[in-house]
């Protein structure tokens, strides 16, 4: 019990900087009302006295104080008031679409002994976590009845990977000290810190929009706000300050009680669910890297990204000698089963991370792309999309009356007379103009990686024009060239050579031994 006894004293901190909050701006107000009570009743500076003067100055300087003290305060209440926390986009569960997902969290909370999530949504994430609801606000008559009622239970957000490469009692394990934090939630002190310390921070003109998981992610700068407005952002920013330390304990010692309490369910199954935690935030990672972000850079949303994970860790778990005991996992039954309709929410999770992780496409709005599909939609298009780019940058800024025949023998030409650098700048320049950034973090590019990459692309597109290739996806790399159904892993070398060193005999002995046309252009 030391922990909740922790953290009631740290709400109790919080909410003892907003009673001094109240306090100070009460303060001149309860002076002057002293003040002019004492003037009627004639004892203090009453008139005709010797000091009835200096006590009318006086009555007349506390006033204004506390007007202009109760007119600051009552826009610090409204805007407080006013304040909406943002809400982390997420996709809601209604308990017909998941009945036993419901059924596996109420048995998870009644071990637990704490109240149940009051519903369940998936995020396009690997964690978990419980975000509070603001109570919907009553009708104008039963508002001061309704003041005394209790909020809501947080609604418990669920990593949509965990869900589909977790088994249902390793999701149960890994889940239970996330559903114990509800008895915080529950307990009224606590709740009020929080619920104070939200208003604050969604106030402030220029507090960053939640990320996943909950966590503010960097925004970009604001205007700064000017008149009462940055008044009210400098009262903020100080009882912010001043209940910096406090948020953070309360915090810890809630995530320690609530561990402590899950202690007693699951506990060694956890461990081993733990370790899961790490591949699914591996695999999901690379997915959307080097499998999603090629499709959606294409107006493309593959609608099964949970789907895809599970192939992908399962591949994994094939090359890699280490993870060889999580194959003998997937016999159990797994997380996802406790769905209604599993597709169905697996496309809903991944319309949603498409638009958090990239944004809107360029133009039109998003396809949804089976993986059947990847392939031709996405493998094919994006190397023939890039071997366009090229084309461009070798005709120049200025295109000739006649552009010269997208053809690897002009190239190769190009890279072996060591043009190399002007190719480079030529496409980085027309991406930059072309090509908007994602907001999904990737390592920055240079003008000879862009040029790799697009160079390989058109090899990948005369492979497939004139030697029989295949474009294909593996689920850890993302496209790949098929020749005769096997993945050519040998061109990375030959293209660096030529693009780097200006050495095109070894690509073109590749291309030889491929059966590759130089000569004939490449379909664009």
């Amino acid at each position: 019990m030391a922990a909740v006894d922790t953290a009631r004293a740290h709400a109790q901190a919080v909410l003892r900087v907003r009673g001094l909050a109240l306090a100070v701006a009460a303060l001149p107000a309860a002076v002057a009302v002293v003040l002019l009570a004492g003037r009627i009743t004639g004892r203090i500076g009453a008139p005709g006295a010797a000091d009835a003067a200096a006590w009318d100055a006086a009555r007349w300087a506390v006033c204004a104080v506390a007007a202009v003290t109760l007119l600051v305060a009552g826009l610090a209440a409204r805007t407080y008031r006013r304040a909406v926390p943002p809400q982390t986009p997420v996709v809601p569960l209604v308990r017909a679409e998941a009945p036993e997902l419901y059924r596996l969290i109420d048995e998870l909370a009644d071990r637990l002994d704490v109240p149940a999530p009051s519903a369940i949504a998936l995020t396009p994430d690997c964690d978990s976590w419980l975000e509070d609801v603001a109570p919907a606000a009553p009708p104008a008559r039963h508002r001061r009845r309704a003041r005394g009622a209790e909020a809501p239970a947080p609604v418990l957000v669920v990593g949509s990977p965990f869900l589909w490469w977790m088994r249902a009692g390793e999701l149960r394990a890994l889940l239970a000290p996330v559903v114990a934090g509800t008895a915080a939630a529950a307990d009224p002190e606590i709740a009020a810190a929080r619920r104070f310390l939200r208003s604050l921070d969604a106030s402030l003109a220029d507090a960053p929009p939640p990320g996943l998981g909950g966590a503010p992610v960097p925004a970009a700068p604001r205007t700064a706000r000017r008149g009462p407005a940055a008044l009210t952002d400098r009262i903020t920013r100080r009882l912010l300050r001043a209940c910096r330390a406090h948020s953070a304990e309360l915090e810890r010692a809630v995530a320690g009680r609530a561990s402590e309490r899950a202690r007693a369910v699951d506990y060694g199954l956890r461990i081993a669910a733990q370790e899961q935690v790490g591949l699914a935030y591996a695999g999901w990672d690379r997915l959307l890297t080097r499998v999603a972000l090629p499709a959606w850079r294409l107006g493309r949303h593959p609608a099964h990204l949970n789907a895809g994970v599970v192939a992908a860790l399962t591949e994994l778990s094939r090359r890699d000698r280490l993870a060889d005991g999580y194959s003998s996992r997937l016999g159990d039954r797994p997380a996802c089963d406790l769905l209604e309709e599993p597709g169905a929410v697996d496309a809903a999770v991944s319309r949603l991370a498409a638009e958090l992780f990239f944004g809107r496409p360029a133009s039109g709005g998003w396809q949804e792309l089976e993986w059947s599909d990847y392939p031709a939609e996405v493998v094919d298009a994006g190397w023939r999309a890039r071997a366009a780019a090229l084309q461009s940058a070798l005709d120049g800024p200025a295109p000739q009356a006649r552009p010269g025949a997208p053809t690897l023998t002009r190239l190769l030409v190009r890279l072996a007379e060591g043009d190399g650098e002007q190719l480079a700048a030529a496409l980085t320049a027309q991406l930059a103009r072309t090509t908007a950034p994602a907001p999904l973090l990737e390592p920055v590019r240079t003008g000879r990686d862009l040029l790799v990459d697009h160079v390989t692309a058109m090899v990948c597109c005369a492979a497939v024009d004139t030697a029989g290739a295949t474009p294909g996806l593996d689920w850890l790399d993302g496209p790949v060239l098929l020749m005769r159904g096997v993945r050519r892993t040998d061109l990375a070398g030959p293209v660096a050579q030529a693009v780097e060193q200006g050495q095109d005999g070894p690509l073109r002995a590749w291309l030889d031994a491929a059966g590759v046309r130089l000569e004939k252009p490449v379909r664009l």
